[in-house]
């Protein structure tokens, strides 16, 4: 199992966040993660990289389990594409720092680097096409540039478990696109890591993504092929309104009826 969460809940002060939460992911799956804002989504990707602990139940990653595994060393495997990362970074760095820092997942560069590594951060930025960038100062970049970069850090290291994070989040619908078909690209490699898609447009959800976990509220509306959930009645019911459903070249595209 790539990932593996059993009946895992997580309170905060009187709050309950997630609730009973069983989700498996196997190897040689894509996921997506759909759910509306507050659902719990963020909350679950930090458990998976383990900054934060169920309150209850068990999880394990990549086939070791939290309480028996350096967190560190785990947190290297998986490469995290996400907002809030983007706010940790400092702005004043060149792109190349940027992505050099994912080879140790740090925030900066603060080991000694191989040749070997400035050729791969070099090689991966400049099959994401952000070759251009690689002086540039992250700061000066527009949002689908910082998240070429981004994903080109979450890469560095070759990661067993890719998680993008709403990185659609503030593209125009070009950039989306050109984002959307780069992941893709990724999905379609030879041994590609693990990925795991979040979002809350159903647009987004590209053919590669085969299962789907729809999150409501911070328990598991329903985890199947993504296939099965696609349907204008167990989407609607997820949503609670009517909602219309069409397919088209293996997207999908929602849009509320009208009452």
């Amino acid at each position: 199992m790539v990932i593996d969460i059993q009946n895992i809940s997580w309170e905060r002060g009187d709050e309950t966040i997630l609730s009973g939460m069983n989700w498996q992911v196997k190897r040689g799956e894509h996921w997506c993660l759909l759910g509306l804002n507050g659902s719990g989504k963020t909350t679950l990707l930090n458990m998976i990289n383990g900054y934060i602990w169920p309150t209850t139940g068990k999880i394990s990653v990549l086939g070791h389990a939290f309480g028996e595994y350096d967190l560190r060393e785990l947190r290297k495997r998986i490469g995290w594409v996400s907002t809030s990362l983007q706010q940790k970074l400092y702005g004043s760095g060149e792109a190349l720092q940027i992505v050099l820092s994912g080879k140790h997942s740090t925030i900066g560069v603060y080991d000694e680097l191989q040749e070997s590594d400035l050729d791969r951060a070099r090689s991966l930025m400049q099959s994401l096409g952000c070759e251009r960038l690689m002086n540039r100062a992250y700061q000066t970049l527009s949002q689908g540039e910082r998240q070429r970069v981004l994903i080109a850090r979450a890469l560095m290291n070759n990661p067993e478990l890719l998680i993008l994070d709403e990185p659609c989040t503030g593209l125009d619908i070009f950039a989306r696109e050109q984002l959307l078909s780069m992941i893709g690209t990724i999905a379609g490699e030879e041994n590609p890591p693990t990925l795991i898609y979040v979002t809350h447009h159903v647009e987004e959800i590209l053919p590669c993504f085969g299962h789907s976990l729809l999150i409501k509220q911070g328990k598991v509306f329903a985890a199947d092929r993504t296939e099965e959930l696609m349907s204008p009645e167990r989407m609607s019911e997820f949503l609670d309104v009517p909602v219309h459903i069409e397919r088209m070249n293996g997207r999908y595209w929602l849009s509320v009826k009208s009452t």
